[in-house]
């Protein structure tokens, strides 16, 4: 189905494309940099996720509303089970190596860096979508961008597992 856009529209839709792309060369570089096998595969896994918006968000600008498919909603189930396989296993980490003193710490300060900056970033890009959402015309528009965002906010929900069971999120 052709949609045609605003002016307002297209220039939402062109920040979140420059927003996606960005997510895609910072996941990529990470995942090149991680210490972590565990993180190295989150960034490989959240990148390749990053292109499917990116080629959602290049196909609304082109005036279609994609078709919000099965496949896509059973990448996130997938997705949130190996998050939660991920804060399992650092669980498990931390029962092996005895209760961790306050001074120390089971990452590297590179991998926190990057996993912190990447937690930010998806922070960021999740109040983007929010208010695009709200400027859309079109439903399918909507519920599309609606569908990113459910996503970007369950990429930051596995990058906050990731640091909570490597002891780099304190939550008291």
């Amino acid at each position: 189905m052709q949609v045609q856009l605003s002016q307002k529209e297209q220039m939402f839709l062109e920040d979140l494309k420059s927003h996606e792309e960005l997510c895609i060369q910072k996941y990529s570089k990470y995942a090149n940099e991680a210490e972590c096998s565990n993180l190295k595969q989150i960034f490989q896994t959240l990148a390749s996720h990053e292109q499917q918006h990116y080629d959602t968000i290049n196909q609304m600008i082109a005036g279609q509303a994609p078709s919000m498919s099965q496949g896509q909603g059973q990448q996130s189930q997938g997705m949130q089970q190996q998050g939660q396989g991920m804060q399992q296993q650092g669980q498990g980490m931390q029962g092996m190596s005895g209760t961790q003193s306050q001074g120390s710490k089971n990452y590297s300060q590179n991998d926190f860096n990057m996993v912190n900056d990447m937690l930010s970033t998806e922070k960021y890009i999740s109040g983007t979508y929010d208010t695009a959402i709200f400027e859309f015309q079109d439903k399918n528009l909507r519920q599309a961008l609606n569908h990113i965002q459910k996503e970007e906010q369950e990429h930051g929900e596995e990058l906050f597992n990731y640091m909570k069971s490597h002891g780099m999120y304190n939550v008291q």
